[in-house]
């Protein structure tokens, strides 16, 4: 079932009006929340994120944070996710519909959308890593907010498929800022490196709680920008994101990262995460 404009509807019933500004301008925020074992993981921080994101589009919510909890709840009710599933929820907020003019109309009504999908843990690939590619970052400079205007998304990770990659790694001027769908960070001498927080990656749920395992059991963060020719000398290298996990990255531009396999400082931050999904986060 999908949850739509306050309708619970079949995959054949669905439709989008054609002025909808989400499908004329990616004119909306949005979140993908992952589901443990029928439990939503970081509820709290992806609808914080959301009420942000729509902050910084001038998007007024007009549901409170308790309201879009039970249509989350409900979601996963109507779709049958038990305490054996593992999933994703996708909730999508676009401005509403009106006549198609770039300005921001006022007294528009904005539009909600909301599925599920069974989706298991991407355990393989956490064990054999995954390779990348180096790719210009050419989205634009507010990447801090998770809106729908992912083209530039889509083509990055395009560029890495075509080039016989599985994951892109971007650069702007030489500095690395994250993945196409993914934060990244590398290993040196057993200790973190990743992107600021600032507006050109998105501050993600699982780069937050990673940061927050490493430095709680002893490994250094150091969060500051850093090159592409650091990234090409790293012992280790791995994304983060709600879908990936701790995923790592043995290759970049088809050269080994340090051994060419997954390395100790991404596998005991695996087992951290792992743990405190388990132990902490779906109790």
């Amino acid at each position: 079932m999908f949850y739509v404009d306050g309708k619970w509807v079949q995959a054949d019933e669905l439709t989008v009006h054609p002025e909808d500004r989400g499908y004329n301008f990616g004119d909306g925020v949005y979140e993908v929340v992952r589901i443990y074992k029928g439990k939503m993981y970081q509820w709290e921080g992806h609808l914080t994120r959301l009420f942000r994101s729509a902050r910084e589009i001038m998007l007024d919510l007009p549901w409170t944070a308790e309201e879009l909890s039970a249509v989350a709840e409900e979601l996963l009710a109507k779709n049958n996710i038990t305490s054996a599933d593992d999933a994703t929820l996708y909730l999508q907020v676009t401005r509403g519909v009106s006549p198609r003019v770039h300005d921001i109309p006022k007294g528009i009504r904005p539009v909600i959308m909301g599925f599920v999908r069974r989706k298991e843990r991407p355990l393989a690939d956490m064990k054999k890593g995954l390779s990348a590619q180096l790719v210009e970052d050419i989205r634009w400079l507010r990447c801090d907010i998770k809106t729908l205007n992912l083209l530039g998304a889509v083509m990055v990770k395009q560029y890495a498929k075509d080039a016989g990659a599985q994951e892109s790694i971007l650069h702007r001027d030489g500095i690395v800022t994250e993945c196409s769908a993914a934060n990244v960070f590398v290993v040196k001498d057993n200790e973190l490196y990743t992107h600021p927080a600032n507006h050109l990656i998105l501050n993600g749920i699982t780069r937050l709680d990673v940061i927050a395992l490493a430095k709680a059991n002893g490994i250094k963060v150091h969060e500051e920008p850093f090159t592409v020719d650091f990234l090409k000398q790293a012992d280790e290298v791995f994304a983060t994101g709600t879908t990936v996990e701790v995923m790592p990255i043995i290759s970049v531009d088809g050269q080994a990262v340090g051994s060419g396999k997954i390395g100790p400082v991404v596998e005991r931050l695996q087992q951290l995460f792992e743990e405190h999904i388990y132990a902490n986060a779906l109790v």
